[in-house]
């Protein structure tokens, strides 16, 4: 739980420090972001999996 506060705090600094220097936020769209996240965690799940299932 410590880590996804951390991320947090650290992903609203990011937002607030570009608003504030007139950059584009460093993210793609919202879903789209969330999506692409979800798709790297899960591609990593399902790596272990095959490492574990098919290469022990």
């Amino acid at each position: 739980m410590k880590e996804v506060l951390l991320s947090l705090l650290a992903g609203l600094v990011v937002g607030i420090l570009f608003k504030f220097l007139r950059l584009p936020l460093p993210a793609p769209p919202v879903l789209a972001g969330v999506i692409g996240i979800f798709g790297v965690y899960l591609g990593g799940v399902v790596a272990d999996w095959l490492m574990k299932t098919f290469f022990n």
